[in-house]
């Protein structure tokens, strides 16, 4: 990574194939995925220095599976923990009113939860970039116009707009993606509207570093006391985190005060003496979503184009979910491989994707933010039957759909993250992305997929850098050993012997039989909108 440090006269011109404004884990991550393949991109940070405070706590199993693809592994990297326990809600007088199952392995190969410091991570991320040489970094400097023509975008920037006038830089890309948070200037300057779901609870945030050893039983869980409801989870390793509703008529300011957040903080046993207050915010949980996050050349991602509240833990990952889907479509059309059109199914995708958590999480939020007593009683009443009524056990983490976009729509399990399992591969033995890779690639289990294939779609794999994989049980003739079974467990409970996977891990479509899985495989090419004649590009 190149670091522009001296910047001072308005004609400076920074060529870049992609400018990403907003220089946070969504951004990083972006920058990541196109610099890999050698694009040359312009971060641009308007703060000179990481904040330094923690803010997301946690990530799914979806968000593992890409940070693996990145040398970070979260079963084994020290500033990652996971809690070999289950998350439950439960009342006022500790009885369980919810029990999610938390502790479980995905279907996608990793654990369901995980813990993590923000600055942590991305001081991770952007160790990364500093190896790659076609990422610059521009920090302290703010965008303040925006100019799209037909061959590209034009930036100004002028030192963090904090400061007032000064001088100017123009950053000429190819494309833009705001990644700049909630009060997004690429989403201003784009005239993108939002849709406001007008909801609005305050919430006291108190991050902690004990000092030594603190054991809490369970150590992730939702108190759902009308006096207070209280979410207490872990940090990261060595960390702890409190959140508390912020009453009706409660001042904020009065409640984030040190002295408020000691008591508070008494009854779980953490004094001045024992542990350290690393921070104290109150934030306001809002649910919002912009209606469109592409236009022309340019496209926004993470908190500039949705909020939610937290109480799902999915709002770090839907941004770097973002910053995934817009890293293969950008790729792809930088690489003359798709047409700028492939960007409207960004929006349709991921936007419908986000959606589904923004009401899930403001669901959660609904039952848990209840200050009234009686409505309290009845709430608890309710969920105690149903979770007796299932035998108390625990419900599973939902499975989400992409919107419309590239995946056929009438084959299972299109539209959803694939399943992953352990392999035997390329002299390997790691979960199917480690041990063969990530792209476009077409399994077959226990059958040779490319034969399935005429020779034009064959071409066109090809020209997408993708590759055929026949998967089968030990001792048979197959690239790829299926160590554990997962995948004839998966495909045949579907019914299925072929599945297309894409680079974001979700799969494009599955068929049985070759007659449908060519019919299939045309159509999600289609929607793709390939330049030029794919077949003779692969020659």
């Amino acid at each position: 990574m190149t670091e522009a440090t001296h910047i001072h006269a308005e004609s400076t011109h920074y060529d870049a194939d992609v400018a990403i404004v907003g220089g946070g884990p969504v951004g990083t991550m972006l920058a990541i995925l196109l610099g890999r393949q050698g694009r040359k991109v312009t971060l641009i940070e308007r703060w000179k220095e990481a904040y330094d405070r923690p803010r997301a706590v946690t990530y799914d199993h979806e968000i593992a599976r890409i940070l693996a693809t990145l040398g970070i592994d979260s079963e084994n990297d020290p500033a990652i923990n996971y809690h070999d326990e289950l998350y439950y809600w439960r009342d006022a007088q500790g009885e369980n009113l919810q029990i999610v199952d938390w502790q479980s392995t995905s279907a996608s190969g990793w654990r369901v939860r995980y813990w993590f410091n923000q600055p942590d991570l991305e001081r991770r991320l952007t160790k990364i970039t500093d190896d790659l040489p076609s990422v610059s970094h521009i920090r302290g400097w703010a965008a303040v116009n925006l100019a799209e023509d037909a061959d590209g975008v034009t930036l100004w920037l002028r030192p963090n707009a904090r400061e007032g006038n000064g001088p100017r830089v123009r950053v000429r890309a190819k494309y833009v993606v705001g990644a700049d948070g909630a009060n997004s200037f690429v989403r201003e300057a784009l005239g993108i509207e939002n849709v406001d779901k007008g909801y609005f609870f305050d919430w006291l945030i108190l991050d902690m570093i004990p000092h030594g050893e603190y054991v809490t039983e369970p150590s992730q869980w939702q108190l759902c006391d009308p006096k207070r409801p209280t979410t207490i989870v872990p940090g990261g390793p060595g960390r702890r985190r409190w959140e508390y509703m912020v009453l009706p008529g409660e001042s904020a300011q009065e409640i984030a005060s040190e002295e408020s957040a000691w008591r508070l903080l008494a009854p779980w046993g953490l004094t001045r003496e024992n542990a350290t207050l690393e921070r104290s915010a109150v934030y306001r949980f809002q649910a919002r979503w912009a209606k469109t996050w592409n236009k022309g050349r340019c496209a926004i991602a993470g908190d500039a184009a949705h909020l939610m509240p937290p109480f799902a833990g999915e709002g770090m990952c839907a941004g770097l979910r973002d910053a995934v889907a817009l890293g293969w479509r950008l790729n792809g059309i930088l690489e003359g491989r798709f047409g700028g059109e492939i960007l409207d199914s960004y929006t349709s995708e991921r936007l419908a994707h986000a959606k589904h958590y923004i009401d899930f999480s403001q669901e959660l939020g609904k039952i848990i933010c209840i200050s009234d007593p009686e409505e309290a009683a009845k709430r608890d009443a309710r969920m105690k039957a149903d979770l007796a009524a299932r035998g108390n056990t625990p419900v599973p983490t939902d499975v989400c759909h992409l919107g419309a976009g590239v995946w056929c729509d009438e084959t299972a399990h299109a539209g959803e993250l694939s399943v992953q399992g352990v392999v035997e591969a390329n002299g390997k033995r790691d979960r199917f992305d480690q041990a063969v890779g990530q792209g476009w690639m077409l399994i077959g289990l226990d059958v040779d997929p490319a034969e399935a294939l005429t020779a034009d779609q064959r071409a066109v794999l090809a020209a997408l850098g993708g590759r055929t994989v026949r998967i089968g049980a030990p001792g048979t003739d197959c690239d790829a050993v299926d160590v554990e079974r997962t995948y004839a467990r998966w495909l045949d409970a579907i019914d299925a012997r072929y599945v297309l996977l894409r680079p974001d891990f979700y799969v494009a479509a599955t068929a049985r039989t070759p007659e449908a899985l060519r019919h299939r495989f045309d159509e999600v090419v289609a929607r793709l909108h390939m330049a030029g004649e794919p077949a003779a590009a692969a020659a």
